[in-house]
């Protein structure tokens, strides 16, 4: 929790580009601050969980902002950058698509917990991928994961959605996709969903054993 508290400071007063694009070697007298920070980005992602649990308010804007230039940071080939991002935490939209969502998967609106089809996340974020790049969809896998583990040093939960982007791309939702404003040859890939987190998830098992080391 104390490297959590530290990379929160450390993004909310470092100008934006640190997320990509500076320097790419760290002054002599840095050299301890960089090798603490390696510590810093390990706590994150072993401590980062996927949040179905979110308090009511939206992500500050500002907050989102750092979190989606860290995602277009992302490597990707060629630098082409072949994703389009738009974020949504207006209550009217979210709430809106959720009612046509409900119509359509009535058993889930029973669910008492149930508030929007976003995981009742407050922000959304939608993914577009360039359909003409056929390296789109890895790379904007890299996209959704430096947003996830940069939003979780802030203190914010995430959660990549498929089933609410796939509804997204079905007929009784398309007046909610037009409003995105996708351009033309980009297709809604995935969402997710941020929020400050009202739950905190155990870790689940991995499987060391599909990891090998090849001599």
């Amino acid at each position: 929790m104390k490297y959590l508290k530290q990379a929160v400071a450390a993004l909310m007063f470092v100008p934006l580009a640190a997320c990509g694009g500076g320097s790419q070697t760290a002054p002599q007298a840095d050299q301890q601050a960089a090798s603490d920070s390696v510590n810093q980005v390990v706590e994150t992602i072993m401590s980062r969980r996927s949040v179905r649990k979110y308090k009511p308010q939206a992500v500050e804007r500002e907050k989102m902002q750092v979190i989606v230039d860290c995602g277009i940071n992302a490597p990707n080939a060629m630098n082409k950058q072949p994703w389009e991002i738009r974020v949504v935490d207006n209550p009217e939209y979210i709430n809106g698509v959720t009612e046509l969502f409900k119509k359509s998967n009535p058993k889930m609106a029973e669910d008492p917990s149930f508030k929007n089809m976003f995981r009742n996340a407050p922000t959304v974020v939608f993914i577009g991928n360039d359909t003409n790049s056929s390296s789109s969809e890895f790379d904007c896998g890299l996209l959704a994961e430096n947003m996830m583990l940069s939003a979780w040093s802030m203190g914010i939960g995430s959660c990549c959605l498929g089933s609410p982007a796939r509804f997204m791309l079905s007929p009784e939702a398309a007046d909610y996709l037009k409003k995105l404003g996708f351009s033309e040859g980009y297709k809604l890939l995935y969402c997710i969903g941020f929020g400050y987190p009202d739950e905190a998830p155990a870790a689940k098992p991995r499987d060391t054993e599909k990891i090998k080391f090849v001599d």
